[in-house]
């Protein structure tokens, strides 16, 4: 499954690999002296970062581990800056991409539990008559069917020409328009399919019962209560990434150069995709969202009920998914792709969480699961 817009093929030549691994200064005073054997054991996220970048190509691979002890290890690989050779910043900001999905199911699922939005609500509850077309009617789809993907409305951003995303600023109700004039792709719960539209009707959900805009209500509830100090929502109009970050790159065609795609309107994204973070952060969130300090227990457990998805051994919530760890068990989470950025992460029952971000969106899918391969390795280790 692939939560982005499609890249087409990517090929990195001469990558140059400058891998690290590095204890933050309080996780350094609380960890154990190494032994001989662990001093001389190779790090397999560090091995894993740099073949992405060798092997596989990416620009750059960034990585922040927590283990349950709360030791946190930060990870560099690769260049920051093809054009002028910088380092890749350590827990540097990235755009999220569909890692915004969580940020805004939280967002509802707390509505949900003020007693201002029902789950089992037909959309049209909320934004009447707004979502029609050929085989689409608002009042058979439900809210939690927009946050698990069983919605059946097509995917607006298969639509979009990625090209011009750098320069294009999109209404949220222009990506549902693309969408609304697609038929749908089957009947709403009748099973799993991706699809970033229902997350624009999410958002415009939470603007309508809240009368304040998305981006101030996953500030004021979720990035502020949890001082996630290098998470934002970009303002409309701002195309930059604000503190210190690798450059993103994408190709235009698969034999072109990469072009560094940093500076972009992330507006097509919106409620889907259009957030920047760290790794760091991202660990935070995902963890307190799991311990039950962002969500009362009846909208968590309503959160962490799953379908399936396909016969991957993944199972979809509402804005948060579950994938089988190699070790056993699962971890929860979500990952994302935005033209210059894709990241993989998440958390686990016992206090473990990894985020991992490189600086383009392969189109080999075969790499993302490489990518994933060093998430399952972080989390097992």
């Amino acid at each position: 499954m692939r939560q982005r817009i499609r890249h087409m093929a990517l090929a990195l030549s001469a990558a140059v690999v400058a891998g690290t691994g590095v204890l933050t200064p309080a996780a350094a005073q609380a960890a154990a002296p190494p032994t001989a054997s662990s001093a001389s054991r190779p790090d397999a996220v560090r091995q894993g970062l740099e073949a992405l970048v060798r092997a596989d190509g990416v620009p750059a691979a960034l990585a922040t581990v927590r283990d349950p002890d709360g030791r946190i290890r930060h990870y560099t690989a690769g260049v920051g800056d093809l054009a002028t050779g910088a380092r890749v910043p350590v827990d540097g900001q990235v755009r999220i991409g569909s890692n915004t999905k969580t940020f805004t199911a939280v967002v509802v699922l707390q509505l949900v539990g003020e007693g201002k939005v029902d789950l089992d609500a037909p959309v049209d509850t909320y934004l009447p008559g707004l979502v029609r077309g050929e085989g689409i009617d608002g009042r058979r789809i439900t809210v939690s069917q927009l946050l698990q993907h069983t919605s059946g409305l097509a995917d607006y951003e298969g639509l979009l020409d990625e090209a011009s995303l750098r320069d294009r600023y999109f209404e949220p109700r222009e990506l549902l328009d693309l969408a609304l004039r697609q038929k749908p792709q089957f009947a709403p719960g009748e099973k799993f399919g991706y699809s970033s539209t229902g997350y624009v009707l999410a958002g415009l959900i939470v603007q309508r019962v809240t009368g304040r805009p998305l981006a101030e209500e996953i500030d004021r509830r979720v990035v502020r209560p949890l001082g996630l100090r290098h998470t934002y929502f970009p303002a409309a109009g701002d195309r930059t990434i604000r503190e210190p970050h690798p450059e993103g790159y994408r190709k235009d065609t698969a034999d072109g150069p990469l072009r560094d795609f940093t500076e972009l309107d992330p507006s097509a994204g919106w409620a889907a995709g259009q957030m920047i973070s760290t790794g760091s952060d991202l660990n935070r969130f995902f963890s307190e969202l799991l311990a039950g300090h962002l969500l009362p227990p009846a909208q968590l457990a309503r959160m962490r009920t799953t379908v399936p998805v396909g016969d991957t051994g993944m199972g979809s919530g509402l804005g948060i998914f579950s994938r089988p760890l190699s070790c056993g068990g699962v971890y929860w989470g979500h990952g994302g792709d935005i033209p210059g950025y894709e990241t993989r992460g998440g958390v686990t029952e016992d206090g473990r969480a990894v985020n991992i971000a490189v600086t383009t969106v392969p189109a080999d899918y075969d790499v993302t699961r490489r990518l994933e391969g060093v998430v399952d390795t972080a989390l097992c280790r």
